[in-house]
């Protein structure tokens, strides 16, 4: 998932690109007004976190000027105005939500999961596989009643090939999609196979049936029952 942060703050640009980062979502940062603007109409976001005392166009001008081309991206403004005009002029203008600074970066996470759903309803459409469940929103993945703990790579590896269930994933697909290296001077494959031994251990030891399974030679499978 893609998310626009325009804040002018360096300190808590980085601050929220950071904890982004960490929870594998793709955090873009814009400095100013301008180039925020710049970049929320021409680049596919999935949410858009604003602040409103910007250098150059404000925030409530970018947000006016977003839906006047009726971009329907939602937007969660961060600010350190805590009035009720202000609030009022906020939402007015286009926003979704509003968060006042300094605020906990868990809430921060939760107004974003809820703005997605609310707003890309494809996106944060659940996956399922037999008993398996990923919540690409959430993040989260289970088998049944019982809640599994990925690691970032784990999950993005995981989401892809149920992603492509039915279908033969090869190494090199993983390298291209999953790691982003399509390029690099030597393989992958080793990586990509103890990424995959990890993730059956957790998804499929504990659990039947089994539901990742090595196609030898070509690649990876995802299917409910034996290969």
């Amino acid at each position: 998932m893609r998310v626009l942060v325009i804040e002018d703050d360096a300190k808590v640009a980085g601050a929220v690109r950071s904890g982004l980062a960490g929870e594998g979502y793709e955090a873009v940062i814009a400095r100013t007004g301008e180039d925020g603007y710049f970049r929320a109409t021409t680049e596919p976001f999935d949410v858009i976190l604003l602040d409103l005392g910007l250098p150059g166009r404000s925030g409530l001008e970018i947000l006016a000027g977003l839906r006047a081309r009726g971009l329907t991206v939602p937007v969660l403004v961060l600010t350190a105005r805590d009035t009720v005009e202000d609030r009022v002029a906020g939402l007015d203008s286009g926003a979704d939500d509003y968060l006042v600074k300094p605020f906990a970066f868990a809430e921060l996470l939760a107004r974003i999961r809820a703005l997605v759903r609310r707003g890309r309803p494809d996106v944060a459409l659940r996956v399922r596989l037999a008993d398996l469940e990923l919540d690409p929103v959430a993040r989260t993945v289970r088998r049944g009643d019982t809640p599994i703990d990925l690691t970032v790579r784990e999950f993005e590896l995981l989401a892809y090939l149920l992603r492509h269930q039915g279908q033969i994933v090869s190494r090199e697909m993983l390298a291209r999609d999953v790691w982003k290296e399509p390029s690099r001077g030597t393989p992958l494959d080793n990586v990509i196979d103890v990424h995959i031994t990890h993730l059956r251990k957790k998804v499929d030891q504990p659990f039947s049936p089994r539901l990742i399974h090595t196609i030898r030679g070509v690649g990876f499978l995802v299917k409910e029952g034996d290969q």
